[in-house]
């Protein structure tokens, strides 16, 4: 029973890969196209230069030689989720002049795209005989193309078996580092081709301006702060050791807060007039004044209220006050309000920290 889907070489694919081999240059295979045959099965023809109904065309995924045969090319391409909607029936291979060195038939395929309600990056892979290899470039751009899990599976197989590794790395017969690996302590533009310690991972990620930045009063909610971090609590710290936190407190001086509130500066608003950053400010409320108007030395004790009381009057049902010479208004706010010996909103205490690199 003869093969119904197979592979062959173009008569231009054959002429131009003897003449590689004569002149022992190379035949550099490129691109694979992929078509629908209009609608038929199509048997491939060696006198073809195009496919019969071309859908698709676009650079290989993988180019290598079957291990298991030297005189077989593998060539792959991958089509994502997001193209399709068409027949796969014929396969073509295009070299660097866009030329078509191999045509092939395949098992009739659906690609479906993401709006029929179904989608799938799908693989198509052809394999050609040739009389020699040698001739044929077996390279590709990884920059145009996706990689299968084939593909960087063996490039990484291939890296770690080569018989002389990069330095940095270390050799399957001596599992131990040959070189000290070199890291950046400073920010660099090729962040593709680095390796980086912690330093240099904490040094972008403070630098970056979603982060709080060094000085930043925080919150914290226990008596300990986190490692790399300080209580605000009026001690000095070294500035060579900590030059971020530093540029923050030039002083040398973390602020004290223990017990403190955080007011905006007032940067020439008005509200707050004459503070300088990081100054701290007393407590006060507004002045209270008032006045008791009478026409009689006594009598008006029984008429006042709020935080006034008649000295010779009971204060909740306590025992009367007398002064020494007679009877008169006293003071109290706290008749009125809660008191205490500062003034104060309602709060909940947390530990403010701040952090130091």
């Amino acid at each position: 029973m003869s093969a119904k889907y197979f592979a062959i070489l173009t008569s231009q694919g054959a002429a131009k890969l003897a003449n590689a081999t004569a002149l022992g240059t190379k035949l550099t295979l490129t691109q694979m196209a992929i078509g629908d045959a209009n609608g038929v099965l199509p048997t491939p023809d060696a006198s073809q230069t195009k496919l019969i109904n071309q859908k698709r065309i676009a650079p290989l995924n993988r180019l290598s030689v079957d291990p298991s045969n030297a005189n077989q090319i593998i060539a792959e391409q991958v089509i994502p989720e997001t193209e399709g909607g068409y027949w796969i029936r014929e396969i073509g291979l295009y070299d660097d002049d866009g030329v078509l060195i191999a045509i092939a038939n395949c098992p009739e395929t659906y690609k479906p795209q993401m709006q029929e309600g179904s989608g799938r990056t799908q693989t198509i892979r052809m394999v050609v005989v040739v009389s020699s290899t040698a001739a044929v470039t077996l390279k590709i751009d990884p920059s145009v193309v996706l990689a299968t899990r084939q593909y960087a599976d063996d490039l990484m197989n291939n890296h770690i078996k080569a018989s002389n590794p990069h330095t940095q790395y270390a050799p399957l017969a001596s599992p131990v580092f040959t070189g000290a690996p070199t890291v950046p302590n400073t920010p660099v533009s090729n962040y593709g081709q680095q390796i980086a310690n912690t330093k240099y991972v904490r040094d972008v990620i403070a630098d970056y301006d979603g982060i709080l930045p060094v000085g930043a009063p925080v919150a914290w909610p226990q008596a300990t702060p986190p490692g790399g971090w300080f209580k605000c609590n009026g001690a000095t710290f070294d500035k060579v050791q900590f030059p971020r936190l530093a540029a923050a407190y030039p002083s040398g001086v973390l602020p004290d807060l223990r017990g403190e509130f955080l007011r905006g500066w007032d940067d020439g608003r008005g509200v707050d007039a004459g503070r300088a950053l990081l100054t701290a400010q007393g407590d006060a409320i507004r002045n209270l004044v008032g006045s008791i108007p009478c026409v009689a030395p006594y009598g008006f004790e029984q008429h006042v209220s709020g935080i006034l009381y008649g000295m010779g009057m009971p204060q909740g049902g306590g025992s009367s006050e007398t002064l020494a010479n007679g009877y008169g208004i006293g003071v109290n706010a706290s008749l009125s309000v809660p008191t205490a010996a500062e003034n104060r909103p309602r709060n909940i205490a947390f530990n403010y920290i701040v952090r130091a690199q």
